[in-house]
């Protein structure tokens, strides 16, 4: 079904606001691999986080891409040249980039292909851009927003492959399948950047700490929506497995769950990807794409499409819905890397910031807005929900 837009003001009032086939299976991690990852932290001595409302820096919002029938990633001929389409991941796209870009390397491995343009520079474009430049083809990045201009610099940045990633009604038979696939080859990708210098990824505990009583989402399913689908279940042990903690650093005594996650310090990891792609010879330039014309005039033998939620306008893709996302940030504390869900909200310490985000408790909360305008009265609100839990 298609959702209409609605104005974030008039959400609020109305209760609603407050495919390729044959992809080749990664290898799969073994639970000892994921036991000891889990083991390695012994959640003591993590101190409070330092909430304090005065050191908001700023407020960030982006649009994600979201598809009910999941992401595009398909080749389309247009007469000597060949155009893949790779956008349209939702919630998933820096979960899920590198086992996507591998299908868009596939794709194009069947042809003679020495020279490609792609187009977007986020996650999806540059994890593209360097899986084909490592087969030795020359690529070129075309964007209108450089990396850290892009939405995917603007994202909670952990790993989460089935966020907004589909719904029931309108994903294919065989999309878990193929979903699961690109999910562990992507996985297995991203931790090969464990380690290096900076820590673009690594692995922090995160807590969920469950409320006195239900927290009422901020959103309701429209009439008539198919369910989304949640499908990190079907990973099995890939991910280090969560369980109650009696060590964790909130002053309460209800029940604790807490675990290891992976995190991508986004900032880093953008610059480290950046780095990588320019060392194979790859080369960045601004260009405002209108087009699907615009788009075919770019040099090469092969056009690899990026745009996310440009690609509405750009190729006049109706099925792409945007979902509204807020992150409200204050400086980092690197001294204390953690995260927390309570109340529907999001805490999250990262290398490069810490950040508050208001989930809502469903995946329908921001479905259908595109309004790109701060909230400070969001901020402020869940704010409010989790306050209490880092008091200092």
């Amino acid at each position: 079904m298609q959702f209409e837009l609605l104005n974030r003001r008039n959400l609020i009032v109305s209760g609603l606001g407050a495919g390729l086939a044959g992809c080749i299976n990664a290898p799969s991690l073994v639970a000892d691999q994921n036991d000891q990852i889990g083991d390695a932290w012994d959640f003591e001595g993590l101190g409070p986080l330092n909430l304090d409302p005065t050191n908001l820096s700023k407020i960030t919002v982006c649009l994600r891409p979201f598809r009910p029938s999941g992401p595009r990633l398909e080749v389309e001929r247009i007469e000597s040249r060949t155009l893949v389409h790779n956008y349209g991941h939702g919630g998933s796209g820096w979960s899920l980039a590198w086992g996507y870009a591998q299908g868009v390397n596939d794709a194009l491995s069947r042809d003679r292909i020495a020279h490609v343009s792609v187009l977007g520079a986020g996650a999806i474009g540059l994890t593209s851009a360097i899986a084909l430049a490592e087969t030795g083809m020359r690529v070129t990045i075309y964007a209108r927003e450089f990396p850290m201009e892009s939405a995917s610099s603007k994202a909670t940045g952990v790993w989460s492959p089935s966020s907004r990633i589909g719904m029931n009604g309108a994903a294919a038979p065989d999309f878990t399948a193929r979903w699961e696939a690109l999910a562990r080859r992507s996985y297995a990708r991203h931790l090969k950047y464990l380690g290096r210098p900076g820590d673009p990824v690594e692995f922090t505990p995160h807590f969920y700490i469950r409320p006195k009583s239900p927290e009422p989402p901020l959103a309701t399913q429209p009439e008539g929506a198919d369910n989304f689908l949640h499908l990190a279940r079907s990973l099995g042990s890939l991910a280090p497995p969560w369980s109650d903690r009696d060590v964790h650093p909130f002053p309460i005594n209800g029940p604790v769950r807490g675990g290891m996650v992976m995190t991508f310090n986004i900032a880093e990891y953008t610059r480290q990807l950046t780095q990588d792609f320019i060392a194979m010879g790859g080369r960045i330039e601004r260009a405002d794409i209108r087009s699907k014309d615009d788009m075919m005039q770019l040099p090469g033998d092969a056009v690899v499409n990026c745009t996310g939620f440009g690609a509405k306008s750009l190729l006049g893709d109706k099925d792409l819905i945007p979902v509204r996302g807020q992150i409200a940030w204050m400086p980092a504390q690197t001294d204390r890397l953690y995260g927390a869900y309570h109340r529907n909200v999001t805490v999250l310490s990262r290398r490069d910031g810490l950040l508050i985000q208001e989930t809502g408790g469903t995946d329908f909360y921001g479905m259908g807005v595109d309004d790109e305008s701060a909230d400070p009265d969001e901020f402020r609100a869940a704010h409010a929900k989790v306050a209490h839990l880092f008091a200092l």
